[in-house]
């Protein structure tokens, strides 16, 4: 499903947009960030925090050991600052992780956070984890409208464009 070339383009793309995305936020007057706001998670922090939370844990999926979550995010958030720094940790371990030629067809078996067994290759874990934090940074992206800001462009489009691809 997902070959090493496509594996390596995805992780370093999700790496990219994530600094784009700390980045603008951070950019915000101070205060926006974690003000609450009419959101699944809170406010903006807290929405970053969940992408971090599901990036861990699928690490730890793919690792083959226990990650200790209880639930998809944190009761709380750390600072945006302290956040940034653990998530540039995750997403270099996931770049690494794509260009070490992991066996991308290779079955996992897991628990979920909710309860239940699942299976997925590792290729589709990486896939969800791509696709997962995408689809939050949209929640995030969204919030930027409600600072009133103007949210970031992390299109994979725009990545692919801009970035030379080696």
């Amino acid at each position: 499903m997902t070959d090493p070339k496509t594996a390596r383009m995805l992780a370093r793309y999700n790496q990219w947009a994530n600094r784009v995305m700390f980045d603008a936020v951070a950019a915000l007057p101070a205060g926006e960030p974690e003000k609450p706001r009419t959101t699944l998670f809170k406010n903006m922090v807290h929405t970053l925090n969940h992408n971090y939370v599901i990036d861990r844990i699928f690490q730890a999926h793919l690792e083959g050991r226990g990650h200790g979550y209880g639930a998809r995010n944190t009761p709380e958030h750390p600072p945006l600052a302290e956040l940034w720094r653990q998530q540039q940790e995750v997403d270099a371990w996931y770049v690494s992780w794509a260009g070490s030629s992991p066996k991308l067809d290779e079955t996992v078996h897991f628990e979920f956070v909710g309860g239940g067994a699942g299976a997925m290759t590792r290729g589709q874990m990486l896939l969800h984890v791509v696709n997962h934090t995408t689809y939050h940074r949209g929640f995030v992206a969204d919030l930027f409208y409600q600072v009133p800001a103007r949210p970031p462009v992390t299109d994979l489009t725009v990545y692919l464009r801009d970035i030379p691809q080696p």
